[in-house]
């Protein structure tokens, strides 16, 4: 199997129980997305690409659609056929996918194409899109404009190394791309709420590049972290806030 980034080898598959916990699900809105833009809905297939946890292959589910995921991290695996086992999960990448040639009819990155941004992933991807099907690519973006939020990046920010990043926009090289149509981009507002632990804390550790650090190092962040919740008026003393994201949805057909 392709080699995966050493971040997300080691930061996944010892935090992954942290991953299912912190990070956010996606805007009720995404839901008509998947239904008008990807044409989910019964009788159709969907492949999750890199679905970590299974946290969009249970919104794919809901669209009535068969949903196959792919996820080379075993401890991810592990997570999402615990929470969904209605869903086929299997070991693989975006390079080498186990499945047969024009088997899908949409293919679905959440918060994972960055990692996998390439000319041989989007060669495979192709591969098992049947003509007419769309490659979907979603994310949920910090809204930075926030100061507290812009706060957490900038703790989080000096560990990124070379890891990759959808901020960087590195991932858009690869467009446009053969066999694919333009590439169009639907946004929408979304909030993830919950206690401090789970919505900023849980989050932030749950980061592959922070989630890969020597435990001493995480102690570290996890300081940095609450300092930022205490000193905050907008989080000091609350049960439950509201973390602000940007949820941006690109989509692409196969020509």
């Amino acid at each position: 199997m392709t080699d995966i980034h050493h971040a997300a080898a080691q930061g996944f598959s010892t935090q992954a129980d942290t991953y299912a916990r912190g990070r956010p699900d996606y805007p009720p809105a995404l839901a008509q997305w998947l239904q008008d833009t990807l044409g989910l809905r019964a009788g159709k297939t969907v492949l999750d690409l890199g679905a970590g946890t299974g946290k969009f292959s249970k919104l794919l589910q809901a669209t009535g659609a068969t949903v196959i995921a792919v996820e080379p991290v075993a401890a991810m695996r592990a997570q999402l056929s615990a929470a969904l086992p209605a869903v086929q999960a299997l070991e693989g990448t975006a390079e080498a996918i186990p499945l047969p040639d024009a088997s899908v009819d949409a293919v679905v990155c959440a918060q994972a194409f960055h990692w996998f941004a390439n000319q041989a992933a989007m060669t495979e991807i192709a591969r098992v899109l049947r003509p007419g099907g769309r490659l979907g690519l979603v994310w949920n973006v910090r809204d930075e404009s926030v100061d507290w939020v812009a706060q957490l990046t900038t703790i989080m920010t000096p560990y990124e190394g070379d890891a990759p990043r959808f901020y960087k926009g590195d991932w858009k090289a690869v467009f446009p791309a053969d066999g694919f149509g333009s590439l169009e981009l639907a946004s929408l507002p979304y909030e993830h709420v919950g206690p401090a632990q789970q919505v900023i804390v849980d989050r932030v550790m749950s980061v592959s590049f922070i989630a890969s650090l020597p435990a001493a190092e995480q102690d570290k962040v996890r300081a940095q972290l609450q300092a930022v919740i205490d000193g905050s008026p907008a989080l000091a003393g609350k049960a439950a806030l509201a973390f602000p994201y940007r949820t941006e949805a690109y989509s692409c057909a196969r020509i």
